[in-house]
């Protein structure tokens, strides 16, 4: 057994597992924090209509296929890593580390956007934030003191994301209830289509839609995955959903505005309108801290996907080892140094690079739920969406159409970006690999048996068992050797279901 794993083990007791409400809270930040970003979706479809169509109509096509999926695929595979292991499962190591390296860069661009987002929202109130001499100091200091939050426990994240969704939707609510009798229907049918930019229509809807697979990555943080996943999911969309559709329908119904004027941090003048300047300053600080909820779900989310990664062999330990916290310190710092090279971007640049990226690591996603269901339909499922093959390949066609919509729309700069990250990325697999052989750095070898025996059932090792259920069924054991095959370590005593053990 490496030193990683005792390191893992002994780490155990302090890194709380994660029930319901702050993983509901936690997806709620993967994915949404809040009506904060979605203005510009107004701004883009020429008018209130599109913007209100497309957040009613876009979640029963995108966000529920994708809740269901990432539920079925991580009740499978309860581990760190996530999708990681889905694709390596279905197509091999090689696209799962592709897989990885495409979600993490994305989720890295993506955690580069609120910083930005934190500081556009005070310059309305501030303007010295439009100057550089400011601006980049502000950048890097709420950078480092985020990221300083999310080291000190993902126990700590989660009960912090639920009371900072508390107090950044509250305002909504109560804008909400002001606007009531100053709302007019007709100017939620207002639609100026020579003013429609459907690139960034439909980037905007996507961004403030996607990423309801990131919480995968913490899975062998959860606590009875096989449960609170779905559940959690579940709730989350309602929660998602109701925090666009209210504040839009307040916002464009009770005050008559010029589509073009709405922009990141609009929100905080039609507070203004209908309330008066204290509710202004309500939601600017609403959204100051729910900027910090979603960068802390989004910095967990991808540090526990190098953890994962790590866990499997695809990555050296350095980036499973945990700090006293149960964080992965190395893992965190990574992700942090990105986060500060990108947030010299603008809004827009970050927004269509990272959902290019997105898109392609989600059509293997896709691709990996079908083949799975395909050529391994007896594999162990503690959540299945209630659909046949056939119908779980028609539950994919709405949101694979979309992807390719997204990426359609792209322009060629995204384009040649995203290119030279995909070669990187096919450039690092066999540069890692010769590095393993080498033993140049230390890669994670071994995997340990875990029975429904063992006291604490520790779900952060590639093989996990639940009470009174086995997980590592033949595609999990089937991964692992994948994975290990190309390293220099071996696959042993894997304990099967009904079954033997891989010598």
């Amino acid at each position: 057994m490496v030193n990683d794993i005792n390191t893992t083990q002994n780490t155990k007791k302090t890194s709380p597992k994660l029930s319901i409400l702050p993983l509901i809270a936690l997806i709620f930040y993967e994915v949404s924090g809040g009506p904060f970003g979605v203005e510009d979706s107004v701004k883009a479809g020429g008018g209130p209509l599109l913007s209100l169509l497309g957040f009613l109509i876009f979640p029963l096509f995108w966000s529920v296929p994708e809740a269901l999926i990432t539920a079925e695929l991580s009740t499978i595979f309860p581990q760190n890593g996530g999708y990681v292991l889905w694709i390596s499962s279905a197509f091999g190591p090689f696209w799962g580390f592709q897989e990885g390296f495409w979600k993490w860069f994305s989720g890295v661009m993506d955690n580069a956007l609120y910083p930005v987002l934190f500081l556009d929202y005070l310059k309305h109130s501030f303007p010295i934030f439009n100057q550089t001499f400011a601006r980049i100091p502000a950048l890097l200091a709420i950078t480092v003191s985020l990221t300083y939050l999310n080291y000190r426990g993902l126990h700590i994240v989660g009960f912090s994301a639920v009371l900072l969704a508390c107090f950044s939707l509250f305002p909504f609510v109560v804008m909400g209830v002001l606007s009531i009798p100053r709302i007019r229907p007709k100017r939620w049918l207002v639609v100026d289509y020579r003013k429609v930019e459907w690139r960034g229509y439909f980037n905007s809807l996507f961004w403030n839609l996607n990423y309801w697979d990131n919480a995968s990555t913490l899975a062998g943080e959860i606590e009875n995955p096989s449960r609170t996943f779905p559940r959690a999911l579940l709730g989350a969309v309602v929660l998602v959903v109701g925090s666009y559709l209210v504040p839009l329908l307040a916002g464009t119904g009770a005050v008559d505005t010029d589509s073009g004027e709405w922009s990141d941090g609009y929100f905080a003048q039609i507070g203004m309108l209908i309330g008066g300047s204290w509710l202004k300053w309500w939601i600017q600080a609403a959204a100051a801290l729910s900027n910090m909820g979603l960068f802390e779900a989004e910095m967990s989310s991808d540090a526990f996907q190098l953890l994962g990664m790590s866990e499997i062999g695809m990555l050296p330990s350095v980036f499973a080892k945990r700090s006293k916290y149960g964080t992965p310190t190395y893992s965190i710092l990574c992700s942090a140094t990105g986060v500060i090279f990108l947030s010299w971007m603008s809004f827009q640049e970050i927004l269509e690079f990272l959902n290019f990226l997105y898109s392609i690591g989600m059509l293997f996603e896709f691709a990996a739920f079908i083949k799975l269901r395909i050529k391994k339909p007896d594999l162990h499922r503690p959540y299945k969406v209630p659909l046949e093959t056939f119908g779980a390949t028609m539950l994919c066609l709405p949101p694979v159409i979309l992807l390719v919509l997204v990426m359609s729309l792209a322009s060629l700069r995204t384009f040649l970006v995203s290119g030279a990250v995909i070669i990187l990325g096919f450039a690092l697999y066999p540069a890692l690999n010769h590095a393993k052989e080498r033993r140049w750095f230390e890669f994670s070898t071994d995997v340990i048996t875990l029975t429904p025996s063992d006291d604490d059932l520790d779900q952060r090792h590639p093989i996990v068992m639940e009470e009174h259920q086995a997980v590592a069924d033949e595609a999990s054991v089937g991964l692992l050797v994948d994975s290990m095959s190309s390293g220099t370590g071996s696959v042993h005593d894997i304990s099967l279901e009904g079954g033997g053990k891989l010598e």
